[in-house]
């Protein structure tokens, strides 16, 4: 994989939008592999695409690339907000390439994939319409909160300027797809809440008792549901059944070989 960009392809454009965007996407579709499946290479969408920007001719998977300058840290921007939630409806969205790049390298630094499974209605936020005197006056656009995404639903491809090897980007992939067996959202978004949870916890293994510190801010994102810690010890035995941990006994839980991987800051 060739980290570097093809230079003069940006040479007929100021604007550093269409810059980006003309060396970004054909660096994709011609260094990088498909994370579900290995293919090699990535097809092209035509542009403007409502499915996405790139598909695997192997297994039909879709990717969108979002692209800068500065690391996505917080939110990520995205298209409107109504479209946003009736692909999540019908599982239709696609997973999604975080890239960044230095532009005074014109190389790439970071490249991380979101697979579509870590995407649910709670981490969405609908922006405020815009204004009358805009070109697309009433529009509502929405932002995806990258921070309640567990870091197994952030496998780094490119980190810092290195290539994470192939094998080990492919099997993180898979040790999540047990998510896309949820059709229900609520479900879907429970297990990622639930997991994100876990890793916030620090450490490979940990007792219920632990995850139950996190009661409150589970009430506060499901409002309806009267009794957390009866959904939480659901959920962990879900996770448990998918091989994402492991139960040891007495109340305790460690992440297993297909689990996910604590935040880098705590490993």
């Amino acid at each position: 994989m060739d980290l570097y960009f093809e230079a003069a392809l940006a040479d007929a454009y100021r604007s550093g939008r269409q810059r980006a965007r003309v060396l970004t996407e054909p660096w994709v579709a011609g260094q990088v592999y498909c994370p579900n499946c290995g293919c090699f290479p990535l097809a092209r969408y035509a542009n403007n695409s409502r499915v996405g920007d790139f598909y695997c001719t192997s297994c039909g998977e879709n990717y969108e690339l979002k692209s800068k300058r500065t690391p996505f840290v917080t939110k990520i921007d995205d298209g409107g907000y109504r479209v946003m939630i009736e692909r999540l409806s019908g599982g239709a969205n696609p997973n999604m390439f975080l890239l960044n790049y230095d532009v005074t390298k014109l190389a790439v630094t970071n490249l991380i994939i979101i697979p579509k499974h870590f995407v649910t209605p709670g981490i969405i936020e609908e922006r405020k319409p815009l204004p009358p005197t805009a070109q697309r006056a009433g529009w509502i656009g929405c932002r995806i909160f990258l921070r309640e995404i567990p870091e197994s639903g952030r496998i780094p491809i490119i980190k810092n300027g290195a290539i994470e090897p192939k094998p080990d980007v492919l099997n993180q992939w898979k040790r999540t797809l047990f998510l896309r067996k949820q059709r229900d959202l609520e479900v879907k978004g429970w297990l990622v809440h639930v997991m994100r949870c876990i890793e916030l916890l620090g450490k490979s293994e940990f007792s219920l008792g632990d995850v139950y510190g996190f009661e409150n801010e589970l009430a506060h994102a499901y409002p309806g549901n009267q009794n957390i810690r009866a959904k939480i010890r659901q959920k962990l035995q879900v996770l448990r059944d998918n091989g994402y941990l492991e139960f040891i006994g007495r109340g305790a839980y460690k992440l297993s070989g297909r689990g996910a991987r604590l935040p880098a800051s705590e490993n």
